[in-house]
Protein backbone atom coordinates (compact mmCIF):
# COMPACT_ATOMS: atom_id res chain seq x y z
CA UNK A 1 0.00 0.00 0.00
CA UNK A 2 1.71 3.47 -1.14
CA UNK A 3 2.95 5.12 2.47
CA UNK A 4 0.37 8.17 2.18
CA UNK A 5 -2.40 5.73 2.82
CA UNK A 6 -0.85 4.25 5.75
CA UNK A 7 0.59 7.72 7.14
CA UNK A 8 -2.76 10.04 9.32
CA UNK A 9 -2.27 13.44 6.97
CA UNK A 10 -2.76 16.98 8.45
CA UNK A 11 -6.27 16.13 9.50
CA UNK A 12 -5.66 13.88 11.94
CA UNK A 13 -6.32 15.67 15.37
CA UNK A 14 -7.82 18.48 13.83
CA UNK A 15 -10.67 20.18 14.33
CA UNK A 16 -12.52 21.83 10.99
CA UNK A 17 -15.21 24.94 11.06
CA UNK A 18 -18.21 24.66 8.20
CA UNK A 19 -18.37 28.10 7.01
CA UNK A 20 -21.93 28.53 5.53
CA UNK A 21 -20.87 30.76 2.82
CA UNK A 22 -24.39 32.51 1.98
CA UNK A 23 -24.97 33.24 5.90
CA UNK A 24 -21.22 34.26 7.12
CA UNK A 25 -20.74 37.73 6.08
CA UNK A 26 -21.96 40.20 3.53
CA UNK A 27 -19.12 41.89 1.44
CA UNK A 28 -20.79 43.94 -0.44
CA UNK A 29 -23.88 44.98 1.15
CA UNK A 30 -26.42 43.08 -0.87
CA UNK A 31 -27.30 41.18 2.05
CA UNK A 32 -26.00 37.17 0.85
CA UNK A 33 -22.94 36.22 2.48
CA UNK A 34 -19.88 35.79 0.04
CA UNK A 35 -16.21 35.39 -0.29
CA UNK A 36 -15.52 39.06 0.42
CA UNK A 37 -17.15 38.82 3.35
CA UNK A 38 -15.77 35.60 4.48
CA UNK A 39 -12.28 36.70 4.08
CA UNK A 40 -12.64 39.32 6.08
CA UNK A 41 -14.06 37.52 9.19
CA UNK A 42 -11.28 34.40 9.00
CA UNK A 43 -9.87 35.74 11.95
CA UNK A 44 -12.78 34.45 14.08
CA UNK A 45 -12.03 31.22 13.02
CA UNK A 46 -7.89 31.60 13.72
CA UNK A 47 -8.80 32.69 17.36
CA UNK A 48 -11.14 30.35 18.02
CA UNK A 49 -8.33 27.55 17.51
CA UNK A 50 -9.76 25.70 14.47
CA UNK A 51 -7.49 23.77 11.78
CA UNK A 52 -9.18 24.00 8.78
CA UNK A 53 -12.17 25.87 7.16
CA UNK A 54 -15.28 23.90 5.03
CA UNK A 55 -16.59 26.39 2.20
CA UNK A 56 -19.83 25.51 1.30
CA UNK A 57 -20.31 25.55 -2.35
CA UNK A 58 -19.78 29.31 -4.33
CA UNK A 59 -20.32 28.16 -7.48
CA UNK A 60 -22.06 29.64 -10.04
CA UNK A 61 -25.61 28.31 -9.26
CA UNK A 62 -29.37 28.90 -9.92
CA UNK A 63 -30.09 29.00 -6.23
CA UNK A 64 -32.64 26.39 -6.62
CA UNK A 65 -30.63 24.55 -3.46
CA UNK A 66 -28.69 27.08 -1.43
CA UNK A 67 -25.49 26.08 -4.35
CA UNK A 68 -25.85 22.92 -4.11
CA UNK A 69 -27.30 23.02 -7.74
CA UNK A 70 -24.25 24.00 -9.77
CA UNK A 71 -24.10 24.97 -13.38
CA UNK A 72 -20.42 25.76 -13.77
CA UNK A 73 -17.87 23.63 -11.31
CA UNK A 74 -14.83 26.20 -11.96
CA UNK A 75 -15.91 29.59 -11.42
CA UNK A 76 -17.53 31.25 -8.84
CA UNK A 77 -21.18 32.87 -8.74
CA UNK A 78 -20.93 36.83 -9.80
CA UNK A 79 -23.43 37.29 -6.32
CA UNK A 80 -20.65 35.52 -4.59
CA UNK A 81 -17.29 36.90 -6.17
CA UNK A 82 -14.69 36.23 -8.21
CA UNK A 83 -11.92 33.99 -8.69
CA UNK A 84 -9.77 36.78 -7.43
CA UNK A 85 -11.64 37.36 -4.63
CA UNK A 86 -11.11 33.69 -3.88
CA UNK A 87 -7.94 33.60 -4.25
CA UNK A 88 -7.27 36.00 -1.45
CA UNK A 89 -9.62 34.25 0.23
CA UNK A 90 -7.15 31.55 0.53
CA UNK A 91 -3.85 33.53 0.98
CA UNK A 92 -5.52 35.33 4.15
CA UNK A 93 -6.46 31.53 5.19
CA UNK A 94 -2.71 31.07 4.95
CA UNK A 95 -1.62 33.50 6.65
CA UNK A 96 -3.75 32.78 9.58
CA UNK A 97 -3.11 29.10 9.93
CA UNK A 98 -5.77 27.68 8.36
CA UNK A 99 -6.30 24.52 5.84
CA UNK A 100 -9.20 24.94 3.23
CA UNK A 101 -11.32 22.84 1.91
CA UNK A 102 -14.28 22.92 -0.38
CA UNK A 103 -16.94 21.50 -1.42
CA UNK A 104 -17.59 19.31 -4.39
CA UNK A 105 -20.65 18.07 -5.59
CA UNK A 106 -20.65 15.42 -7.74
CA UNK A 107 -23.72 13.39 -7.83
CA UNK A 108 -25.53 16.23 -9.76
CA UNK A 109 -25.40 19.19 -11.55
CA UNK A 110 -28.14 21.92 -12.14
CA UNK A 111 -30.32 21.79 -15.11
CA UNK A 112 -28.74 24.89 -16.36
CA UNK A 113 -25.41 23.26 -16.22
CA UNK A 114 -24.37 23.27 -19.99
CA UNK A 115 -23.72 19.54 -19.83
CA UNK A 116 -27.25 19.02 -18.90
CA UNK A 117 -28.34 21.58 -21.92
CA UNK A 118 -27.13 20.03 -24.54
CA UNK A 119 -28.18 16.45 -23.14
CA UNK A 120 -32.02 17.98 -23.75
CA UNK A 121 -31.13 18.18 -27.41
CA UNK A 122 -32.02 14.65 -28.32
CA UNK A 123 -30.24 11.30 -27.82
CA UNK A 124 -27.92 11.97 -30.01
CA UNK A 125 -26.33 15.08 -28.16
CA UNK A 126 -22.73 14.12 -26.90
CA UNK A 127 -23.74 15.27 -23.04
CA UNK A 128 -26.99 12.51 -23.51
CA UNK A 129 -25.03 9.71 -21.65
CA UNK A 130 -23.67 12.22 -18.72
CA UNK A 131 -26.88 12.32 -16.98
CA UNK A 132 -29.32 8.81 -16.43
CA UNK A 133 -32.61 8.63 -18.84
CA UNK A 134 -34.65 5.76 -19.05
CA UNK A 135 -37.77 4.60 -20.76
CA UNK A 136 -41.31 5.10 -18.93
CA UNK A 137 -43.26 2.44 -18.04
CA UNK A 138 -46.59 1.47 -20.24
CA UNK A 139 -49.10 4.38 -20.08
CA UNK A 140 -46.15 6.79 -19.15
CA UNK A 141 -45.55 6.39 -15.51
CA UNK A 142 -41.91 6.83 -14.33
CA UNK A 143 -39.22 3.93 -14.57
CA UNK A 144 -39.33 3.20 -11.31
CA UNK A 145 -41.23 3.61 -7.44
CA UNK A 146 -38.09 5.93 -6.32
CA UNK A 147 -38.82 9.52 -4.90
CA UNK A 148 -36.39 12.55 -4.97
CA UNK A 149 -35.19 13.99 -0.89
CA UNK A 150 -37.25 16.79 -1.70
CA UNK A 151 -40.74 15.00 -2.71
CA UNK A 152 -42.36 14.08 -5.63
CA UNK A 153 -40.92 11.14 -7.68
CA UNK A 154 -37.57 11.21 -8.25
CA UNK A 155 -38.06 10.99 -12.62
CA UNK A 156 -39.10 13.95 -14.66
CA UNK A 157 -40.23 13.34 -18.30
CA UNK A 158 -37.85 15.05 -20.90
CA UNK A 159 -40.18 18.02 -22.23
CA UNK A 160 -39.05 17.65 -25.87
CA UNK A 161 -38.94 13.62 -26.42
CA UNK A 162 -40.40 10.82 -24.47
CA UNK A 163 -37.42 9.39 -21.85
CA UNK A 164 -37.23 10.34 -17.99
CA UNK A 165 -34.53 11.61 -16.05
CA UNK A 166 -33.32 11.09 -12.99
CA UNK A 167 -32.97 13.50 -10.17
CA UNK A 168 -32.52 11.77 -6.50
CA UNK A 169 -33.38 15.63 -5.63
CA UNK A 170 -34.86 18.47 -7.27
CA UNK A 171 -35.97 18.36 -11.08
CA UNK A 172 -33.21 20.84 -11.39
CA UNK A 173 -30.99 18.90 -10.22
CA UNK A 174 -30.56 15.79 -12.67
CA UNK A 175 -28.47 13.09 -11.51
CA UNK A 176 -25.05 12.50 -13.69
CA UNK A 177 -24.35 9.04 -15.24
CA UNK A 178 -21.24 7.67 -12.79
CA UNK A 179 -21.52 4.26 -14.95
CA UNK A 180 -19.73 6.90 -17.83
CA UNK A 181 -15.94 6.97 -17.94
CA UNK A 182 -15.95 10.39 -19.28
CA UNK A 183 -17.93 11.47 -15.87
CA UNK A 184 -15.32 10.95 -13.93
CA UNK A 185 -13.07 12.18 -15.99
CA UNK A 186 -14.47 15.15 -16.02
CA UNK A 187 -14.68 14.84 -12.12
CA UNK A 188 -11.26 14.37 -11.76
CA UNK A 189 -9.71 17.55 -13.75
CA UNK A 190 -12.22 19.71 -11.67
CA UNK A 191 -10.46 18.75 -8.32
CA UNK A 192 -6.88 19.14 -9.91
CA UNK A 193 -8.40 22.66 -10.56
CA UNK A 194 -9.10 23.38 -7.56
CA UNK A 195 -6.36 21.29 -6.01
CA UNK A 196 -3.81 23.50 -8.28
CA UNK A 197 -5.24 26.56 -7.08
CA UNK A 198 -4.35 25.80 -3.35
CA UNK A 199 -7.15 24.04 -1.71
CA UNK A 200 -6.41 21.64 1.21
CA UNK A 201 -9.11 18.99 0.69
CA UNK A 202 -12.34 18.15 -0.76
CA UNK A 203 -16.09 17.77 1.30
CA UNK A 204 -17.93 15.07 -0.78
CA UNK A 205 -21.74 16.05 -0.69
CA UNK A 206 -23.69 12.85 -0.82
CA UNK A 207 -20.60 10.70 -1.80
CA UNK A 208 -22.55 7.59 -1.02
CA UNK A 209 -25.46 8.24 -3.80
CA UNK A 210 -22.76 8.26 -7.07
CA UNK A 211 -23.78 5.05 -8.49
CA UNK A 212 -27.46 3.70 -8.55
CA UNK A 213 -28.81 -0.32 -9.08
CA UNK A 214 -27.62 -0.46 -12.94
CA UNK A 215 -31.33 -1.98 -13.41
CA UNK A 216 -33.27 0.59 -11.54
CA UNK A 217 -35.55 -1.79 -9.27
CA UNK A 218 -37.96 -0.74 -7.07
CA UNK A 219 -37.11 -0.18 -3.47
CA UNK A 220 -38.83 -1.95 -1.47
CA UNK A 221 -41.07 -0.34 2.21
CA UNK A 222 -39.45 1.14 5.14
CA UNK A 223 -38.58 -1.14 8.21
CA UNK A 224 -37.12 2.15 10.12
CA UNK A 225 -38.71 3.96 12.31
CA UNK A 226 -35.76 6.60 12.18
CA UNK A 227 -36.61 10.03 10.24
CA UNK A 228 -33.71 11.62 8.34
CA UNK A 229 -32.82 15.19 8.82
CA UNK A 230 -33.12 16.71 4.87
CA UNK A 231 -35.50 15.18 3.74
CA UNK A 232 -39.13 14.61 3.26
CA UNK A 233 -41.72 12.64 4.74
CA UNK A 234 -41.90 10.56 1.93
CA UNK A 235 -38.48 9.73 1.37
CA UNK A 236 -38.29 7.89 4.50
CA UNK A 237 -41.23 5.39 3.64
CA UNK A 238 -38.76 3.15 1.37
CA UNK A 239 -35.70 1.62 2.44
CA UNK A 240 -33.12 2.71 -0.50
CA UNK A 241 -31.38 0.05 -1.08
CA UNK A 242 -30.91 0.64 -4.77
CA UNK A 243 -30.63 4.08 -5.19
CA UNK A 244 -27.59 4.74 -3.12
CA UNK A 245 -24.49 3.04 -1.27
CA UNK A 246 -24.43 0.90 -4.22
CA UNK A 247 -21.17 -1.41 -4.91
CA UNK A 248 -18.89 0.21 -7.03
CA UNK A 249 -18.83 3.74 -5.28
CA UNK A 250 -15.22 3.18 -3.56
CA UNK A 251 -13.88 2.54 -6.57
CA UNK A 252 -14.83 6.07 -7.84
CA UNK A 253 -12.48 7.57 -4.85
CA UNK A 254 -9.79 5.05 -5.08
CA UNK A 255 -9.62 7.05 -8.77
CA UNK A 256 -9.37 10.44 -7.31
CA UNK A 257 -6.86 9.22 -5.09
CA UNK A 258 -4.42 9.08 -8.16
CA UNK A 259 -6.09 12.62 -9.15
CA UNK A 260 -5.39 14.45 -6.11
CA UNK A 261 -2.82 12.25 -4.18
CA UNK A 262 -2.32 15.11 -1.51
CA UNK A 263 -6.09 16.34 -1.13
CA UNK A 264 -7.95 15.24 1.92
CA UNK A 265 -11.13 13.69 0.38
CA UNK A 266 -14.09 13.79 2.85
CA UNK A 267 -17.60 12.22 2.43
CA UNK A 268 -20.81 12.99 3.65
CA UNK A 269 -21.73 9.39 3.84
CA UNK A 270 -25.26 9.82 5.20
CA UNK A 271 -26.35 6.02 6.31
CA UNK A 272 -26.89 6.00 9.84
CA UNK A 273 -25.20 2.59 9.69
CA UNK A 274 -22.23 2.43 11.48
CA UNK A 275 -20.80 -0.59 9.31
CA UNK A 276 -22.11 0.72 6.23
CA UNK A 277 -20.50 4.15 6.58
CA UNK A 278 -17.33 3.30 7.65
CA UNK A 279 -16.60 0.77 4.81
CA UNK A 280 -15.64 3.88 2.83
CA UNK A 281 -12.74 4.52 5.16
CA UNK A 282 -11.89 1.06 6.45
CA UNK A 283 -9.62 0.54 3.77
CA UNK A 284 -7.37 3.40 3.66
CA UNK A 285 -7.54 3.67 -0.37
CA UNK A 286 -10.46 5.29 -0.96
CA UNK A 287 -11.75 8.19 1.09
CA UNK A 288 -9.62 9.97 4.46
CA UNK A 289 -12.24 10.70 6.45
CA UNK A 290 -16.26 10.23 6.72
CA UNK A 291 -18.62 12.50 8.71
CA UNK A 292 -20.49 10.06 10.92
CA UNK A 293 -24.47 11.30 12.26
CA UNK A 294 -25.37 9.55 14.46
CA UNK A 295 -24.81 12.19 17.15
CA UNK A 296 -27.56 14.32 15.28
CA UNK A 297 -30.01 11.92 15.37
CA UNK A 298 -29.33 10.46 18.94
CA UNK A 299 -31.31 10.83 22.07
CA UNK A 300 -30.29 12.75 24.79
CA UNK A 301 -29.48 9.55 26.87
CA UNK A 302 -26.18 7.85 27.79
CA UNK A 303 -27.39 5.26 26.89
CA UNK A 304 -28.48 6.11 23.06
CA UNK A 305 -25.62 8.43 22.73
CA UNK A 306 -23.19 5.85 23.66
CA UNK A 307 -24.38 3.48 20.67
CA UNK A 308 -23.81 6.70 18.24
CA UNK A 309 -20.07 6.89 19.84
CA UNK A 310 -19.29 3.97 20.38
CA UNK A 311 -19.20 1.72 17.44
CA UNK A 312 -18.14 3.88 14.57
CA UNK A 313 -14.99 4.77 16.55
CA UNK A 314 -14.32 1.00 16.88
CA UNK A 315 -14.88 0.50 13.52
CA UNK A 316 -12.76 3.05 12.13
CA UNK A 317 -10.92 4.94 14.68
CA UNK A 318 -9.27 8.16 13.37
CA UNK A 319 -11.15 8.00 10.28
CA UNK A 320 -14.21 9.63 11.87
CA UNK A 321 -14.78 13.21 11.14
CA UNK A 322 -17.25 13.64 14.07
CA UNK A 323 -20.12 16.32 14.16
CA UNK A 324 -22.99 17.45 16.43
CA UNK A 325 -24.74 20.11 14.02
CA UNK A 326 -25.06 21.19 10.35
CA UNK A 327 -26.67 23.36 7.77
CA UNK A 328 -29.06 20.33 7.26
CA UNK A 329 -30.27 19.81 10.82
CA UNK A 330 -31.32 21.52 13.52
CA UNK A 331 -28.58 23.34 15.71
CA UNK A 332 -27.85 21.49 18.87
CA UNK A 333 -29.20 24.18 21.13
CA UNK A 334 -32.56 24.08 19.50
CA UNK A 335 -32.55 19.92 19.42
CA UNK A 336 -31.36 19.61 23.08
CA UNK A 337 -34.12 21.44 24.59
CA UNK A 338 -33.34 25.00 23.91
CA UNK A 339 -32.61 27.96 26.07
CA UNK A 340 -30.13 27.46 28.75
CA UNK A 341 -30.56 23.70 28.69
CA UNK A 342 -29.97 23.31 24.82
CA UNK A 343 -26.59 25.53 25.15
CA UNK A 344 -25.32 23.48 27.91
CA UNK A 345 -25.98 20.37 26.33
CA UNK A 346 -24.84 21.41 22.67
CA UNK A 347 -21.13 22.16 24.31
CA UNK A 348 -21.84 19.10 26.40
CA UNK A 349 -21.95 17.17 23.62
CA UNK A 350 -19.48 18.38 21.63
CA UNK A 351 -16.96 18.15 24.26
CA UNK A 352 -17.50 14.24 23.68
CA UNK A 353 -17.10 14.71 19.99
CA UNK A 354 -14.08 17.34 20.10
CA UNK A 355 -11.42 14.64 22.46
CA UNK A 356 -12.15 11.59 20.21
CA UNK A 357 -9.70 10.19 17.22
CA UNK A 358 -10.55 11.43 14.05
CA UNK A 359 -11.05 15.20 12.93
CA UNK A 360 -14.25 17.03 15.20
CA UNK A 361 -15.94 19.70 13.02
CA UNK A 362 -17.91 23.10 13.99
CA UNK A 363 -21.07 24.25 12.83
CA UNK A 364 -20.88 28.16 12.42
CA UNK A 365 -23.07 29.85 15.02
CA UNK A 366 -22.78 26.67 17.32
CA UNK A 367 -19.62 28.30 18.87
CA UNK A 368 -21.73 30.80 20.13
CA UNK A 369 -24.70 28.60 21.32
CA UNK A 370 -27.15 29.79 18.77
CA UNK A 371 -30.74 28.72 18.14
CA UNK A 372 -32.13 27.85 15.17
CA UNK A 373 -34.35 31.38 13.70
CA UNK A 374 -37.43 31.47 13.21
CA UNK A 375 -38.15 31.74 9.29
CA UNK A 376 -41.98 32.39 8.07
CA UNK A 377 -43.55 30.19 5.42
CA UNK A 378 -43.22 33.06 3.06
CA UNK A 379 -39.67 33.62 3.63
CA UNK A 380 -38.68 30.50 3.42
CA UNK A 381 -35.77 28.95 0.75
CA UNK A 382 -34.73 25.68 1.47
CA UNK A 383 -36.24 22.86 -1.07
CA UNK A 384 -38.02 20.62 1.78
CA UNK A 385 -40.00 23.60 2.75
CA UNK A 386 -40.42 25.27 -1.05
CA UNK A 387 -40.63 21.94 -3.01
CA UNK A 388 -41.30 19.89 -0.46
CA UNK A 389 -44.35 21.79 1.33
CA UNK A 390 -42.86 20.41 4.69
CA UNK A 391 -41.91 24.03 6.35
CA UNK A 392 -41.75 22.40 9.59
CA UNK A 393 -38.97 20.06 8.68
CA UNK A 394 -37.28 23.67 5.88
CA UNK A 395 -33.76 23.85 7.02
CA UNK A 396 -33.73 27.67 6.91
CA UNK A 397 -33.88 28.11 11.13
CA UNK A 398 -30.12 26.43 10.80
CA UNK A 399 -29.00 28.90 7.94
CA UNK A 400 -30.00 32.01 9.01
CA UNK A 401 -26.91 34.57 9.42
CA UNK A 402 -24.29 35.07 12.04
CA UNK A 403 -24.92 37.71 14.68
CA UNK A 404 -21.33 39.92 14.42
CA UNK A 405 -22.27 42.48 16.92
CA UNK A 406 -25.60 45.14 17.78
CA UNK A 407 -26.85 47.44 15.26
CA UNK A 408 -28.35 47.35 12.01
CA UNK A 409 -27.93 44.07 9.97
CA UNK A 410 -26.26 42.54 13.07
CA UNK A 411 -22.69 42.98 11.75
CA UNK A 412 -23.60 40.62 8.63
CA UNK A 413 -24.75 42.74 6.24
CA UNK A 414 -25.70 46.70 5.46
CA UNK A 415 -28.60 46.30 3.15
CA UNK A 416 -31.15 46.52 3.87
CA UNK A 417 -32.88 43.23 3.96
CA UNK A 418 -30.37 40.29 4.41
CA UNK A 419 -31.34 36.75 2.17
CA UNK A 420 -32.47 34.81 5.26
CA UNK A 421 -34.30 36.80 8.45
CA UNK A 422 -31.71 36.98 11.36
CA UNK A 423 -33.36 34.82 13.59
CA UNK A 424 -34.44 36.34 17.76
CA UNK A 425 -30.96 37.60 18.83
CA UNK A 426 -30.02 39.33 22.01
CA UNK A 427 -26.56 41.23 21.88
CA UNK A 428 -25.12 38.05 24.19
CA UNK A 429 -25.55 35.77 21.17
CA UNK A 430 -23.16 38.14 18.99
CA UNK A 431 -19.43 37.36 18.81
CA UNK A 432 -18.60 40.84 20.02
CA UNK A 433 -19.93 40.76 23.22
CA UNK A 434 -19.09 36.88 23.57
CA UNK A 435 -16.02 37.96 23.28
CA UNK A 436 -15.59 40.49 25.49
CA UNK A 437 -16.80 38.31 28.38
CA UNK A 438 -14.32 34.85 29.27
CA UNK A 439 -17.04 32.87 30.74
CA UNK A 440 -19.69 32.90 27.22
CA UNK A 441 -20.05 29.92 24.95
CA UNK A 442 -17.49 31.61 22.52
CA UNK A 443 -14.75 30.97 25.20
CA UNK A 444 -15.60 27.83 26.79
CA UNK A 445 -15.71 26.75 22.94
CA UNK A 446 -12.09 28.47 22.67
CA UNK A 447 -10.89 26.86 25.58
CA UNK A 448 -12.07 23.21 25.29
CA UNK A 449 -10.22 23.72 21.22
CA UNK A 450 -7.13 24.83 23.31
CA UNK A 451 -7.01 21.81 25.33
CA UNK A 452 -7.44 19.69 22.36
CA UNK A 453 -4.49 21.12 20.83
CA UNK A 454 -2.29 21.06 23.86
CA UNK A 455 -3.17 16.97 24.35
CA UNK A 456 -2.62 16.59 20.53
CA UNK A 457 0.92 17.82 21.12
CA UNK A 458 1.46 16.41 24.37
CA UNK A 459 0.39 13.00 22.54
CA UNK A 460 -2.43 12.02 23.65
CA UNK A 461 -3.28 9.76 21.20
CA UNK A 462 -4.24 6.46 22.89
CA UNK A 463 -7.54 4.54 21.54
CA UNK A 464 -10.29 5.40 23.52
CA UNK A 465 -11.48 2.83 26.25
CA UNK A 466 -14.95 3.32 27.20
CA UNK A 467 -16.26 3.33 30.66
CA UNK A 468 -18.92 0.17 31.49
CA UNK A 469 -21.37 0.36 34.54
CA UNK A 470 -22.29 3.87 35.36
CA UNK A 471 -25.68 4.36 34.01
CA UNK A 472 -26.32 8.04 33.50
CA UNK A 473 -22.21 9.02 32.06
CA UNK A 474 -21.06 8.45 28.42
CA UNK A 475 -17.07 8.10 29.35
CA UNK A 476 -14.13 7.16 28.11
CA UNK A 477 -10.05 7.48 28.53
CA UNK A 478 -7.44 7.96 26.05
CA UNK A 479 -3.83 7.41 27.67
CA UNK A 480 -4.02 10.23 30.98
CA UNK A 481 -7.30 11.65 29.68
CA UNK A 482 -11.06 11.05 30.75
CA UNK A 483 -13.70 12.07 29.11
CA UNK A 484 -16.85 12.16 31.22
CA UNK A 485 -20.26 13.90 30.31
CA UNK A 486 -23.73 13.26 32.47
CA UNK A 487 -26.49 12.88 30.53
CA UNK A 488 -28.61 12.15 33.14
CA UNK A 489 -31.30 13.74 36.00
CA UNK A 490 -28.81 13.67 38.87
CA UNK A 491 -25.55 14.62 39.63
CA UNK A 492 -23.34 11.61 38.76
CA UNK A 493 -19.50 10.63 40.02
CA UNK A 494 -16.80 9.36 37.90
CA UNK A 495 -15.18 6.31 39.48
CA UNK A 496 -12.56 6.60 42.75
CA UNK A 497 -9.78 5.75 40.37
CA UNK A 498 -9.99 9.17 38.69
CA UNK A 499 -11.40 11.45 41.90
CA UNK A 500 -7.82 12.38 42.03
CA UNK A 501 -7.16 13.71 38.43
CA UNK A 502 -7.50 17.36 37.46
CA UNK A 503 -10.10 19.36 35.48
CA UNK A 504 -8.35 20.41 31.88
CA UNK A 505 -11.79 21.71 30.92
CA UNK A 506 -15.26 21.84 32.22
CA UNK A 507 -18.41 22.83 29.97
CA UNK A 508 -19.77 24.44 32.79
CA UNK A 509 -17.22 26.74 32.80
CA UNK A 510 -15.75 25.37 36.40
CA UNK A 511 -12.31 26.14 37.14
CA UNK A 512 -9.46 23.96 35.68
CA UNK A 513 -7.44 21.52 38.84
CA UNK A 514 -8.92 19.97 41.20
CA UNK A 515 -12.27 18.56 41.79
CA UNK A 516 -14.90 17.09 44.20
CA UNK A 517 -15.60 13.74 41.45
CA UNK A 518 -18.97 14.93 40.86
CA UNK A 519 -20.48 15.97 37.18
CA UNK A 520 -23.16 18.21 37.48
CA UNK A 521 -26.27 17.26 35.07
CA UNK A 522 -25.42 18.35 31.36
CA UNK A 523 -21.66 18.92 32.20
CA UNK A 524 -18.76 17.17 30.07
CA UNK A 525 -15.53 17.23 32.26
CA UNK A 526 -12.08 16.61 30.29
CA UNK A 527 -9.81 14.63 33.36
CA UNK A 528 -6.33 14.78 33.51
CA UNK A 529 -4.06 12.29 35.77
CA UNK A 530 -1.62 14.96 37.58
CA UNK A 531 1.65 14.20 36.61
CA UNK A 532 3.86 13.14 39.74
CA UNK A 533 0.93 13.96 42.09
CA UNK A 534 -0.76 11.14 42.46
CA UNK A 535 -3.78 10.29 41.62
CA UNK A 536 -2.51 7.16 39.29
CA UNK A 537 -5.20 4.09 38.76
CA UNK A 538 -3.53 0.52 38.22
CA UNK A 539 -4.04 -1.34 35.37
CA UNK A 540 -6.01 -3.84 36.95
CA UNK A 541 -8.33 -1.18 38.40
CA UNK A 542 -8.78 0.67 34.98
CA UNK A 543 -9.31 -2.12 32.53
CA UNK A 544 -12.05 -3.65 35.47
CA UNK A 545 -14.04 -0.21 34.92
CA UNK A 546 -13.94 -0.18 30.82
CA UNK A 547 -15.07 -2.14 27.74
CA UNK A 548 -12.97 -2.92 25.26
CA UNK A 549 -13.52 -1.47 22.01
CA UNK A 550 -14.71 -4.77 20.29
CA UNK A 551 -17.24 -5.77 23.59
CA UNK A 552 -20.74 -4.24 23.79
Amino acid sequence: MPDHLCTPGWWSGAVGYELYVRSFADGNADGLGDLIGAREHLEHLAWLGVDAVWLTPFYPSPGRDAGYDISDHCAVDPALGTLEDFDRLLARARELGLRVLIDIVPNHTSSEHPWFRSALEGPDSPHRDYYVWREPKDGGAPPNNWVANFGGPAWTRDPAGRQHYLHLFLPEQPDLNWELPAVDAEFRRILRFWRDRGVDGFRIDVAHMLRKDPTLRDNPPARRTTREPGTVEAWDRFEHVHDLDQDGVLDIYRGWRTAVPDALLLGEVYLLDPVRTTRYVQDGDGLDLTFWFGPMVADWSAASLRRALREPDALASGRIAWVAGNHDGARPASRLGGGPRGRRRSLCLFTLLALLPGMAFLYQGDELGLQDGVVEPADARDPIAVHGREPAAGRDGARTPIPWRTGHGWGFTTAPRPWLPYGQHTERDTVAWQREHPDSWLHRHRRLLEVRRQLRRDGAHGVPQWLAGHEDLVAYRRDDVLVAANLGSEPATVPPAYSAWQVRFSSLGRDAGSHDGVVAIDEALVLERGRGRGGTSSAGTFEADVVSRAGQ
